[in-house]
Formats: structure tokens, C-alpha cells, sequence
């Protein structure tokens, strides 16, 4: 059997439906017509993929490694028909916070003027992998170690200093330098979605309180407002400056490596074009 994109899109509405019921319901077809999709994608691959012991199917250890690869191929697709449709097949870049700070303009620009038939769509994704491991951008700017890809690519482009943010009326904002003791009355703000700073910083005896946040806005407006101080790296107080937040180099931590990373193989043909740009706009790490 030859598996065709119809496969993947029946698994991948079943595992976002969570029933046959709904999945058959969102993609028009009935429920045998269904299941039998998705044996004939179980029986080429040679594994199950979902557990239907129970009335809420579970995706099996094999269907949430799979989960990912079908996701990345059907948007690639799509992305592929659309541009063809269009004329053109834009590049997507995915960040979770901060692009590459200061060198984000810089790329852009020189992109526009050596690849001006190819878009390249800078696209913020709140979630560690920047949308790589979900199939939604061809290229990923990702800090720290986490959310890289199993069986990517992966290139450090430069290293960051972490700055601590505080608010401008803080008596903290006044200081030259911080470090992780003037930090630990607390509260600090976390991203517990894609930010590189936890709370693994600190030895277990002073560990912080701590405000929990989705996002980079959400994190900066705790901080603005003095509800929290917080951890994060040069690329954001480049990035997103605020007259109401105090950017301060904090002493005594490491820095943080900021990766492109890329699928293999690369799900549009221009990825090596930007990996090879982004090293020649970016100082070497």
C-alpha cells in the first residue's frame, strides 16, 4: 500500500479529536471509512499508532513519535500546493522570543536583497520548539538545549548574556550588575512555555517564589509592574524594550546558546540558504 497524504491527515485528526465521532465529523467521511484509514497507515508503518482500548483514544508511544513527522509533512505539503497556487513559496522562521535580538533587522533585510523570490516570514510560536516540532516553520531560532530536534539539525549561531529584568522603579534597576542573591526575595517571572531561565539556577536552599507566564508579553508586563523580577538574555532587552523595565547584567550564570535548527531532510529548499546567511550576519559564536 502506498500511503497517501489522506492517511495522515486521518491520524492527525483523530489524534487532535480525541474519538472517531469527531475526527470523521471534521473531515467529512464516515466513521468506518475512518478507522479503516487508519489501519491501512498502521498495517504499511507496521506499528500502532493508537491505543483504542478506551472510549477517549490515546495516541501509543509509536503515534506520538510519528505525530510530529505527519504533522511537518502534511503542513509542507500545504505550504508547497498554496505557494505553487501563489507563485511562491515563503520560508517560515520561527522564534519563541526575541528572533535573534539585535541581528533579527539585519538578516531580514539582507534576505530581501539576495532572496527576493522567496519570502521569508518571521513567525513568533509559543512554544519550545519555535513550531519546529510541530511541521508549523521550516527553520527555528531556539535557546538552551531544550526543544531541539531529535534527529535535526542544529547550529549555534551566537552565545547570549543573561540580563536580569526588573522594574525601573526598583531599587535593583540602579545597580551596575546583579546576581542571582539580589533575585531571591523573589517573586520571579517564569515562561514556563519557551523561556530558557528555571528556577535550576538556584541551589534547592534559596530557590525563589515564582509568577508563572505563557508568553514573552505577559512576562514583560509582570515585570513592568513590578508584580516579578526575571531571567532572560541580551536578545531581549534588544528586542523588546519598555521605558517601564529595567534591563541589568546579571553576574555569575551562564550564558545561553541561541541555535538555528532545521529538520532532516529540510522541509523547503531554501533552509541551507538561510543557515549560510545567518552565519555570515551573525558573528561567529
Amino acid at each position: 500500500m502506498t500511503v497517501e497524504l489522506r492517511h495522515l491527515r486521518a491520524f492527525l485528526a483523530i489524534a487532535a479529536e480525541g474519538t472517531i465521532t469527531r475526527a470523521a465529523a471534521r473531515l467529512h467521511v464516515t466513521q468506518p471509512a475512518l478507522s479503516r484509514t487508519l489501519r491501512q497507515l498502521e498495517a504499511h508503518l507496521g506499528a500502532r499508532l493508537i491505543d483504542r482500548s478506551t472510549h477517549h483514544l490515546r495516541l501509543t508511544p509509536a503515534g506520538y513519535a510519528f505525530q510530529s513527522r505527519a504533522a511537518a509533512a502534511v503542513t509542507a505539503v500545504d505550504e508547497a500546493l498554496g505557494a505553487a497556487r501563489a507563485g511562491t513559496w515563503p520560508l517560515r522562521l520561527g522564534h519563541a522570543w526575541s528572533a535573534l535580538g539585535e541581528h533579527t533587522t539585519p538578516l531580514l533585510r539582507r534576505w530581501k536583497e539576495e532572496h527576493p523570490g522567496t519570502p521569508l516570514h518571521l513567525l513568533r510560536v509559543d512554544d519550545r520548539s519555535a513550531g519546529l516540532g510541530q511541521g508549523a516553520v521550516d527553520v527555528a531560532v531556539i535557546r538552551g538545549e531544550a526543544g531541539l530536534p531529535a534527529g535535526g539539525n542544529a547550529v549555534v549561531l551566537l552565545v547570549e548574556p543573561r540580563m536580569a529584568a526588573v522594574a525601573a522603579d526598583s531599587p535593583l534597576a540602579r545597580r551596575p550588575r546583579l546576581t542571582l542573591r539580589d533575585l531571591a526575595a523573589g517573586p520571579i517571572a517564569v515562561n514556563t512555555i519557551a523561556g530558557a531561565a528555571t528556577l535550576g539556577l538556584w541551589p534547592p536552599y534559596a530557590t525563589p517564589a515564582t509568577v508563572e507566564v505563557a508568553n514573552t508579553d505577559d512576562w514583560i508586563a509582570a515585570v513592568a509592574a513590578g508584580h516579578a523580577a526575571g531571567i532572560t538574555t541580551t536578545g531581549t532587552a534588544a528586542t523588546y524594550p519598555d521605558p517601564a523595565v529595567a534591563y541589568v547584567p546579571l553576574a555569575g550564570v551562564p550564558a545561553v546558546p541561541v541555535h538555528l535548527a532545521w529538520q532532516q531532510p529540510p522541509s523547503h529548499p531554501a533552509v541551507p540558504d538561510l543557515v549560510a546567511l545567518a552565519r555570515r550576519v551573525i558573528p561567529e559564536a
